[in-house]
């Protein structure tokens, strides 16, 4: 069977077809990490469709497949970093996996090798995930800092109240919900997504844009949090 390092691995032999593509393929050959953008914001989504569609023999035949795009558009960026002299797939993995070492002390000592025991609870994980990443960069002053700016609304939402209870800043949910007249959020997913279109729907109809008032609100919360803390 052969190795993940071997020339007729699986992962040498896809490394293997994008250079020769790169080569031959005019099409291929005029890509650039600018035009490759939009296919992988396109194959990541594609993912989270192929996830949220439940499980089943398709769903995974669907999940192979869409994650192997996702793959492709890596190695392809890799790829454009190498012919210019700048990196390689093998300088990508490297630096991943050092991060994970390095982050995840909970598991790994410095060398990578296992810890002689591990935490008990998501809690102390996270504590300790967070500790190395302060370490890492103890400039680091805004809890906010690194969100990608292009990220949609909602999940930027999502992301800035994660990191602003992570980081002890105030979050009053029960208050954010009296200033704008909720008296609770619905109980399921199902529901909640429905009053979300509800709001959506009645923007609309005000010829309001939901998706940039929400990115101005967010901006808002992490400037506000960010001055307070």
């Amino acid at each position: 069977m052969p190795t993940p390092t071997s020339p007729d691995s699986p992962l040498n032999q896809l490394l293997g077809s994008v250079a020769a593509l790169r080569e031959h393929c005019p099409w291929m050959g005029a890509l650039t990490h600018e035009s490759l953008v939009e296919y992988l914001i396109e194959e990541a989504y594609e993912v989270v469709d192929s996830i949220e569609a439940g499980d089943s023999p398709v769903r995974d035949s669907e999940l192979r497949g869409e994650l192997g795009d996702v793959l492709l558009q890596v190695v392809l960026h890799a790829r454009l970093a190498e012919e210019r002299g700048s990196f390689t797939f093998d300088d990508v993995a490297r630096s991943i996996n050092a991060k994970m070492v390095r982050r995840n002390q909970h598991v790994f000592k410095a060398d990578g090798s296992l810890q002689e025991s591990f935490p008990a609870s998501v809690e102390e994980i996270i504590v300790k995930w967070d500790a190395a990443k302060r370490a890492e960069k103890p400039e680091r002053k805004d809890p906010f800092e690194g969100i990608p700016p292009h990220l949609p609304a909602l999940a930027a939402a999502q992301k800035s109240l994660d990191r602003a209870v992570r980081a002890g800043l105030d979050v009053d949910a029960e208050g954010a919900l009296a200033a704008v007249g909720l008296p609770a959020v619905p109980a399921s997913e199902e529901a909640l997504g429905e009053l979300l279109l509800a709001i959506v729907t009645a923007a609309r109809e005000q010829g309001l844009d939901a998706e940039r008032a929400l990115r101005a609100t967010v901006r808002s919360f992490q400037n506000n949090q960010a001055q307070g803390s």
